[in-house]
């Protein structure tokens, strides 16, 4: 498998690390976002929405990090990402939506070029404006987090799973805008307890090849 991503990416992050927690190797191929190289011609025709990360397997392309993180339970599915039961599976998969459609579709950097681009918005404006969907975001999160009194030190249950994987991007970049992730407690022991397991720790944008 030869996955396309850029080091600095949310969505690539996730995918990174649901690779490391199934254990699967791929071949990294960096897309550097910082001189658009996505938006040219030999990525596009990999794929058309411009966007990463994609993982490639013979002659399937895969795009959507949801899609492709779905795909990986379904092909892959020990160890899983998805609890059993199926109530407990739809509260797993809401708690990755919060991140996934909620908070960082808005705060990608396809969103912050147009603000800064179209209304000529400076760093402190950006930085508020990640501030403002990541707290909302993180409001709900934590609460739903609170009142799970079965929980272990992930989001749900004692092992990492897809929320895990989808969270702890997300509080990368909140440290990137400049967050205070100290209002938060349990995600900020979540995201602790996920640095000390292998598969977050590579996945880090610090230690990909990329990132220099």
């Amino acid at each position: 498998m030869q996955l396309y991503n850029f080091f600095r990416s949310g969505t690539s992050h996730r995918l990174r690390i649901a690779l490391n927690l199934k254990g699967l190797t791929v071949d990294y191929i960096p897309v550097d976002l910082r001189t658009e190289a996505h938006l040219g011609a030999a990525y596009r025709a990999l794929n058309p929405q411009a966007l990463v990360p994609a993982l490639v397997q013979g002659e399937q392309v895969l795009i959507q990090s949801p899609a492709i993180i779905e795909w990986l339970e379904e092909r892959y599915p020990a160890p899983a990402l998805l609890p059993a039961d199926p109530d407990q599976r739809a509260r797993v998969r809401a708690l990755a939506a919060i991140v996934g459609c909620d908070i960082h579709p808005i705060n990608n950097r396809r969103i912050l070029e147009y603000l800064r681009k179209q209304f000529k918005a400076d760093e402190a404006a950006i930085n508020g404006w990640c501030a403002t969907w990541i707290s909302d975001g993180f409001d709900a999160l934590e609460a739903l987090l609170a009142a799970d009194a079965a929980r272990g030190n992930f989001c749900f249950g004692g092992q990492p799973g897809l929320a895990d994987v989808y969270l702890v991007p997300q509080v990368e970049s909140a440290r990137r805008f400049k967050v205070d992730m100290a209002r938060w407690p349990l995600i900020s022991a979540v995201d602790a307890a996920c640095g000390q397991l292998e598969a977050f720790a590579l996945a880090a944008p610090a230690l990909q090849p990329d990132a220099a």
